[in-house]
């Protein structure tokens, strides 16, 4: 089947046709006009635009030894389903996620041991400062919230996560404007220059994180980057002692979508900071492809806390290597109302205050 294309007019964005007496393109629209050799290169952009084909290569993790999986066990919350790993000495724990308790069952048969781990750096009790430093400056929390403890749990989690190798080859056009104004004894006026802005290159991207628990937000997850991976070593058991490990529930293939999203608007957010000194710039045409695609399989330090108020369960989520914090908080509803009336009083003075002004002159 045969494919549409419609030009558009980089001014206004209306679709230009051929103007058969001018011999040149013009808008309807906007009545601007163009050469035909001034659209020549966007044809050639046209041509070149390929849907994305790429395959990933997926060599990620390795297969379990003989005897490596002898000391571990799986424990699996029958409330919420999260599967955690630990060693075998443990015969009891709480899911991290629920706070339901959770019983021993099941082996690492057939799962693929992690290729790196990055050790936890923050102990629990720098978790409980990191959670105590976030009320700070929290006007609208709770006076009692923050006075009090209501922290119910703290753990350590091994969070499963699989890292992306790519590279991006781009080509992104965008309609980007100069506007300047000015005005003599009669009237103001206004100049509006309209500029295409064409950028292509490459973007490499190395161990780009997706976890690997469909238990974990991924927004949350991705709040509490960046992880250094220069601390990262390769796996072992040993690691895991007074800890859990979130064995994964999403493999690599049904994590590739998410990695994509995120190399593509990294290479879009890229490639726009090269585009300065305009008043506006929008994207136009962005035609991305990812080459080169590897994955890895690690394991990331993360301390999990959650807090009660008012029957209300938050959670809270600290890398374990940066101290990084990230989680909800409860509303002061009623120092929201008076700090929402006082703001509403201030505006109406002010507004007073310059119609009065006004008026006197």
């Amino acid at each position: 089947m045969a494919n549409l294309q419609e030009y558009k007019c980089p001014c206004c964005g209306g679709a230009i046709t051929f103007d058969s007496t001018l011999q040149k393109m013009k808008c309807p629209f906007c009545d601007t006009e163009y050469e035909m050799e001034t659209l020549s290169a966007y044809d050639d952009v046209l041509k070149n635009a390929q849907a994305d084909k790429m395959k990933w290569k997926n060599d990620a993790g390795s297969e379990w030894q003989d005897g490596e999986t002898d000391g571990l066990r799986v424990y699996v919350c029958q409330s919420c389903g999260g599967e955690i790993v630990a060693e075998e000495t443990t015969a009891a724990s709480s899911c991290p996620y629920c706070d339901n308790p959770i019983v021993m069952m099941g082996q690492f048969s057939g799962a693929l041991k992690p290729d790196y781990v990055i050790p936890f750096k923050l102990d629990k009790k720098a978790a409980v400062a990191a959670l105590h430093r976030h009320y700070g400056g929290k006007r609208l929390l709770p006076r009692v919230f923050k006075d009090q403890n209501h922290i119910d749990e703290v753990k350590g989690v091994y969070v499963p996560f699989w890292l992306f190798d790519a590279d991006a080859d781009a080509q992104i056009r965008y309609k980007a404007s100069k506007t300047r104004s000015w005005s003599d004894s009669k009237y103001n006026y206004t100049e509006t220059s309209w500029y295409s802005v064409n950028r292509s290159g490459s973007v490499s991207f190395e161990r780009v994180p997706v976890d690997g628990s469909a238990k974990m937000d991924d927004t949350l997850m991705e709040s509490i980057e960046p992880y250094r991976f220069t601390d990262a070593v390769d796996f072992q058991t040993a690691y895991l002692a007074g800890y859990l490990a979130d064995k994964y529930d999403v493999d690599a293939d049904a994590s590739i979508e998410r990695a994509n999203e995120r190399i593509r608007k990294s290479t879009e957010k890229a490639f726009a900071e090269t585009v300065s000194g305009y008043t506006e710039v929008i994207a136009e045409s962005t035609n991305i492809q990812l080459r080169g695609g590897s994955v890895k399989y690690a394991l990331y330090p993360v301390w999990l806390l959650n807090t009660t108020w008012k029957g209300e369960k938050y959670f809270f989520a600290m890398n374990g290597q940066t101290g990084k914090l990230v989680g909800d908080l409860p509303l002061d509803k009623g120092a929201a109302r008076r700090m929402q009336f006082g703001l509403t009083a201030l505006i109406t003075a002010a507004a007073f205050a310059l119609s009065w002004i006004l008026w006197l002159l």
